[in-house]
């Protein structure tokens, strides 16, 4: 697959993480699929996918990204986003406190043969939970 395609592949990962939007997993990601971020719990595969792609939403219903940088090289796409949204759900442990958030994160993406196989993704969780007042 070309960068393009694979630029194309993350931006339709990141519509779908935005709408919770479960329909699109089997289409943008590999059975073998992983996510590699530290604040989440481990996920896997295509339930894990349907997991991740729902997570937000239902914790922040508006939730929001905006990617402010991708480039492409080979298999992968790194991307700086931004993610806003309100804590109308549980998220992480803590209770929904009704607070507006943003956070950065910063992700390099793996695709093979037009399916996202890898997920490497450090958010700022620490400003997260500053931001719903439950860390200092």
């Amino acid at each position: 697959m070309t960068t393009t395609t694979n630029k194309t592949i993350v931006q339709r990962f990141y519509a779908a993480v935005d709408q919770g939007d479960v329909s699109t997993v089997d289409e943008l990601f590999a059975p073998e699929w992983v996510n590699v971020d530290p604040s989440l719990p481990p996920l896997q595969g295509l339930e894990g996918a349907r997991t991740l792609v729902s997570m937000f939403t239902a914790s922040f219903p508006d939730f929001t990204s905006r990617i402010e940088l991708m480039a492409a090289e080979g298999d992968r796409v790194a991307v700086r986003a931004v993610h806003t949204g309100t804590h109308s759900g549980p998220f992480l442990g803590v209770p929904a406190t009704g607070r507006k958030v943003t956070v950065t994160a910063t992700g390099i993406f793996t695709c093979k043969d037009g399916k996202l196989v890898e997920n490497r993704v450090v958010f700022d969780a620490y400003g997260l939970l500053q931001q719903l007042g439950v860390a200092p």
